[in-house]
């Protein structure tokens, strides 16, 4: 199935407090221009209203095979026809069971049934539930049948225990539906990725810090682990889910971010440096907090490591691969940093396009020259940037 041609999906609700995170998945699809069209168990309509859902993708919500507003009286066939694909979410362990037993006993079993398109299952249930083996046979024969199975992930859950179960959170799921279809031509390659800011303590409730939200380096490693590789990111404080599959490292500091690399870097093949890490930070952070007084504050600051120097200067470095965001001679600045670091690639940005929000475009410098991609979201960025690393990977062979 290519998720990248879905600009029709029918959202299917079953009952489970998760659907407060389809709410949120609605919001994300319809923003990038996908249309989505929501059905709901009556089971669903008790976590959730019909109300919301309509508000939320600005077309009305069908939960009744008996609904007289289609014309020819069978929504189970109209609906299944006008959409690219249905994703079950959340999907609980009884509509699970429905699916694999080919029951139609409702509008949105009915419709899974008569389908004629890609049908995908976000499950959400208790932990016990998700491990007892009739679920686990029937998650199996789902997939025996066709049916791609999103999740669930662990975590703690509403009943208040911990485990496996929890339905995958929005923004993966989103990712999962908008990330194009890619060749793994970075199969077997193990990938270190930074990102996000730091934050230097000044005391103990101030720091120095940056604008970055971690957007850019997240959309790098979402992708790598999508085309194959194997993926660790280093993460600088960040508001963002980690993408599915990798490896996730928490850091504050530039001294942690710094000793986390290094502690990883030898294993791997390739390093990427996204992250923002601060310039400058304070010789000697204070222990208590620093009084407020009318008078102006004298801050003594120092370097922070240069983490990407470092690792570029290991007598067996990995492929190291630089970002430049700068705010003024853009390609300039990057191309004399690529060569004061001695890089094989960098990549640059403007700031005030790039910093906090969705969408770039970079620019990549290496030997052959400039290489300026073409604007777009970040993860379409971070795939155009995989892809001429991969092709120099392999003329370095």
């Amino acid at each position: 199935m290519k998720l990248l041609h879905i600009k029709k999906l029918l959202l299917g609700m079953t009952g489970g407090i998760a659907a407060y995170k389809a709410a949120e998945l609605v919001r994300l699809l319809v923003k990038q221009g996908i249309e989505v069209q929501v059905v709901m168990t009556e089971a669903a309509t008790r976590f959730i209203t019909p109300a919301t859902m309509q508000a939320l993708s600005g077309r009305r919500v069908y939960t009744s095979m008996w609904d007289d507003s289609i014309a020819n009286g069978m929504p189970h066939i109209e609906l299944s026809r006008e959409t690219d694909a249905i994703l079950v979410a959340p999907a609980s362990a009884d509509f699970m069971a429905k699916l694999v037993q080919g029951r139609a006993d409702d509008l949105l079993s009915t419709l899974c049934l008569a389908r004629d398109c890609p049908l995908m299952i976000a499950p959400a249930m208790n932990r016990q539930m998700w491990e007892h083996p009739a679920t686990q046979r029937n998650a199996m024969q789902l997939e025996i049948d066709g049916v791609r199975l999103f999740g669930p992930d662990t975590g703690v859950q509403a009943c208040g225990e911990t485990g496996m179960g929890r339905m995958l959170e929005a923004e993966q799921l989103a990712a999962m539906l908008l990330t194009p279809p890619v060749e793994p031509v970075l199969s077997g390659k193990r990938i270190l990725i930074t990102a996000g800011p730091t934050v230097e303590a000044i005391d103990p409730v101030r720091a120095i810090t940056n604008f970055s939200t971690g957007k850019m380096g997240y959309a790098v490693a979402q992708a790598a682990q999508a085309m194959g590789a194997e993926v660790t990111l280093v993460s600088g404080p960040t508001a963002l889910a980690t993408p599915l599959g990798v490896k996730r490292i928490n850091v504050t500091s530039a001294g942690e971010m710094l000793n986390a690399v290094m502690q990883h870097i030898e294993e791997q093949q390739v390093f990427i440096a996204v992250a923002a890490v601060a310039d400058y930070r304070p010789t000697t952070p204070q222990l208590h907090k620093i009084k407020k007084q009318q008078q102006a504050l004298m801050l003594t600051l120092e370097p922070c490591p240069d983490i990407l120097a470092k690792v570029a200067t290991l007598p067996k470095p990995p492929f190291c691969v630089g970002f430049a965001a700068e705010s003024e001679n853009v390609l300039e600045y990057a191309a004399q940093k690529r060569l004061a670091k001695q890089l094989p690639l960098i990549a640059a940005n403007l700031v005030s396009i790039a910093m906090g929000g969705d969408d770039t475009q970079l620019t990549l410098i290496d030997d052959q020259g400039q290489h300026a991609l073409a604007a777009g979201s970040k993860l379409a960025s971070a795939h155009l940037l995989l892809q001429h690393i991969a092709a120099m990977l392999a003329e370095n062979r």
